[in-house]
């Protein structure tokens, strides 16, 4: 039986960074989709830029199973670094255990925020050998060379193409550069490959001698171990767009002969209150932090709440505001159910979903470049037809409205849990029983702004919501005061 998103695939289009335009979707192979995407260095907790990456390619993921397609999605695990190194002696700890503790959290972290498990999430240190290979291709090729501080370093003026990711000219570069040219390399642009050992450092035998690898031969090794040597998606955040995903591409190129990736992915920045998130400027957040505040379903639902590619700003009143919004959707289906059975959520109700109106827009939205953001307006859509048909009291319309929204919301892994239990939560606020204090007063001050406007409809829809979490309301000429049932 054909359903709604059978022939949805062949309309998917995504933004590719090294062509600068939006193009069909066309696979390597009919049906399926290889993708890898650069993961974390396992030394500290994961922070709310990594939840950005983590939750872009987890809907990227969803989008493109819903539409039929078998992805093979890998992301890596850097177990080996710089700063994986310093991490452990500053803790006197073993590099072993620190890595495996990260790498627990960074999973605890993803499920909460709703992501699944990769297919797959090679670790550096289990790929050596790969890396090895591909820098003895390299050096043999004469795209590297081995240098008398015994490190090996990849010639970036022998790959006439370095620089088409980012744009940047080499030429341009070199005239411009302030880099201090390093007497071991030959261009101040050449980057390692592979690291001599240095003592009490972690190292393997090579053919230049013990050391490690270079950070960005990591990820050419490990994504054509997994994908071939070509394959459909790279991704990464837009951070990493130079230098390592430019010197993925020449180091790949130049070892394989054939093209690295058909589409490359790049998720924006998060800011906070405006600033780049640092730790020097005291605003850095692991997801562990956000969520002694914030609800994980919240988080998600502020991430795709923008397009994957745009920049987003974080902050408490985003967050806050966030919430709300989520609570607007959850509060359309606790309404619809009140009276009735659960929600249907059988294959049937979903096609049903995707054959409506509202349905037919989702798909164009996630169809434009995994357009979450389009999506989610199409959800506040069927919640106010829920609204609508509720003060109709026609309750048939409303849990058709209420059924397609908690179908469409599942592709993004939204509208999970069961709505009472959403409404009534809150994390690392003033009360542990149901909404915090901060956000009842945030949805009476949007409730009074409704009413200023004459939409009553959204005022009536605020008092229920507060109604439905133990809140009651008194209005009088001074103002609205509230108290817990």
């Amino acid at each position: 039986m054909t359903t709604p998103l059978a022939d949805a695939a062949t309309q998917l289009a995504i933004y590719d960074s090294l062509t600068g335009q939006k193009r069909q979707f066309q696979p390597l192979v009919a049906g399926q989709v290889g993708m890898y995407v650069c993961g974390m260095t396992v030394y500290d907790y994961c922070h709310i830029g990594h939840a950005r990456v983590m939750v872009a390619f987890d809907m990227a993921v969803r989008w493109m199973r819903a539409l039929g397609y078998d992805v093979n999605y890998v992301r890596n695990i850097t177990d080996i670094d710089d700063k994986i190194i310093a991490r452990a002696a500053e803790n006197n700890e073993d590099i072993g255990s620190l890595t495996e503790r990260f790498i627990a959290a960074m999973h605890e972290d993803a499920t909460m925020l709703g992501c699944e498990r990769p297919t797959a999430e090679p670790r550096a240190t289990d790929h050596i050998d790969d890396m090895q290979s591909m820098i003895q291709n390299l050096v043999t090729n004469d795209y590297a060379y081995s240098a008398d501080n015994g490190d090996v370093y990849y010639a970036v003026d022998h790959f006439a193409d370095y620089g088409k990711l980012s744009k940047r000219n080499l030429d341009e570069m070199q005239a411009g550069s302030r880099v201090d040219v390093d007497n071991d390399k030959r261009n101040p642009f050449d980057f390692v490959l592979w690291k001599a050992a240095k003592p009490n450092e972690p190292h393997w035998a090579s053919p230049w001698g013990n050391g490690r690898p270079g950070w960005h031969i990591e990820c050419s090794a490990m994504s054509t171990k997994c994908l071939g040597h070509t394959f459909d998606i790279h991704g990464g955040g837009h951070d990493l767009q130079f230098p390592h995903h430019e010197n993925e591409i020449a180091q790949s190129e130049a070892s394989t002969g054939c093209e690295y990736a058909r589409n490359w992915m790049h998720v924006g920045f998060i800011n906070v209150d405006g600033e780049k998130m640092s730790k020097s400027l005291g605003n850095f957040f692991t997801i562990r932090d956000v969520m002694q505040q914030y609800l994980p379903e919240t988080i998600r639902f502020f991430l795709l709440s923008s397009h994957y590619r745009s920049q987003v700003n974080f902050s408490d009143s985003a967050l806050t505001e966030a919430h709300n919004s989520l609570s607007r959707l959850y509060h359309a289906l606790k309404i619809a159910e009140q009276q009735h059975d659960a929600l249907p959520t059988d294959a049937a109700t979903t096609d049903a979903a995707y054959a409506s109106e509202a349905g037919q827009q989702f798909i164009t939205a996630m169809n434009d470049d995994f357009n979450s953001a389009a999506a989610i307006s199409v959800l506040f859509g069927l919640a106010r037809d829920v609204n609508r048909a509720v003060k109709a009291e026609d309750m048939t319309s409303a849990r058709q409205a209420a059924s397609h929204l908690k179908a469409l919301a599942a592709a993004l892994n939204l509208l999970r849990q069961p709505a009472s239990q959403f409404l009534q939560a809150v994390v690392g606020d003033d009360n542990a029983d149901g909404l915090s204090d901060s956000a009842i007063d945030a949805l009476i001050a949007e409730r009074a702004a409704a009413k200023k406007d004459k939409n009553f409809a959204r005022a009536d829809e605020i008092r229920e919501l507060l109604k439905a979490a133990g809140i009651e309301l008194e209005d009088s000429r001074s103002g609205t005061t509230w108290r817990r049932a």
